[in-house]
């Protein structure tokens, strides 16, 4: 028999359609309009073709805030993933102490942005804030004002204050996914803890943890409003990521055509870093898992 196919039901999926078209497709096909054409005025624009992509991939302080980007999704991945899971092993998983230090752990999360960026502006000064008089009282000349490294990692700093909690919870539900019948077996065994971490809990978690990676790694690589609120950018051009570099040419400099082609440069930068890093994790995985089999 045939089964009949109704048509109608593609019209519960039809407002999704359209939202993502207004929200995505529509201005993304704007910004590919801009990115060929050099705008005069709102009443006159040029077609320059290809021309905006060349200048911008000889722009020298472009390179540099790629790097200093690079640079600081790298280490925000190999501070916060180990940090995040050492955190989710550390917790106690059942009673009210487990929903307790789930709350305390989560509040960094709920602090918008700007507010995360004003906390450690204060936080590090010394003159006011406790973290840079403790540091200059005991002997440390720090001033993330003036000293681009001081100033780096206080934005490094924050970020892994501010995020490593969503890696902690995701990899915590990823522990208690773990049947305990897992952990009776290792235990019958005399298994070691590292075994069991080895073996039972990490292979497990793999799942959440290419989302924690994939998150973070995108987000860190689009980071904005926390170092513009802390440091603007500076001591010189040392916090200056790509997203605050792509800001001051389309709003500062006003170079829509450049920032358009630049914006579309850092989207397919992005996909393709996304791409390479999920499937390096799967084949990670998938060879973990295949020694798992091998040791058992």
């Amino acid at each position: 028999m045939n089964k009949p196919y109704n048509n109608k039901a593609w019209f519960f999926i039809l407002p999704v359609f359209l939202t993502v078209a207004f929200s995505a497709i529509i201005p993304l096909m704007t910004v590919v309009n801009y990115s060929v054409q050099d705008i005069i005025s709102p009443e006159q624009k040029v077609f320059v073709g290809l021309d905006w992509f060349r200048e911008v991939m000889r722009d020298g302080e472009l390179h540099a805030a790629l790097l200093r980007q690079l640079i600081f999704s790298f280490c925000v991945l190999l501070v916060q993933i180990p940090l995040g899971i050492g955190l989710a092993l550390a917790m106690p998983h059942k009673g009210w102490k487990s929903s307790a230090t789930l709350v305390i752990l989560a509040m960094p999360l709920l602090i918008p942005w700007n507010v995360v960026g004003t906390i450690w502006q204060i936080f590090g000064r010394a003159d006011i804030g406790l973290g840079g008089y403790v540091l200059n009282l005991l002997g440390i000349d720090y001033n993330y004002a003036s000293n681009p490294l001081d100033a780096w990692l206080t934005v490094l700093l924050m970020d892994v204050w501010h995020w490593t909690p969503l890696v902690a919870l995701l990899a915590f539900a990823g522990l208690r996914s773990i049947p305990d019948a897992y952990y009776q077996a290792a235990q019958i065994d005399g298994a070691s803890r590292w075994a069991v971490f080895r073996y039972i809990q990490l292979p497990k978690m793999r799942g959440v943890l290419v989302i924690a990676v994939l998150l973070r790694f995108m987000d860190s690589f689009m980071i904005y409003t926390e170092p513009f609120v802390l440091t603007g950018g500076g001591p010189g051009n040392s916090t200056t990521f790509l997203s605050q570099y792509l800001t001051q040419k389309a709003v500062g400099q006003f170079d829509l055509g450049p920032a358009a082609a630049f914006s579309l440069i850092y989207f397919l930068i992005i996909l393709l870093l996304s791409f390479v890093l999920y499937n390096w994790m799967q084949s990670a995985g998938n060879h973990a898992n295949a020694s798992g089999g091998q040791h058992d």
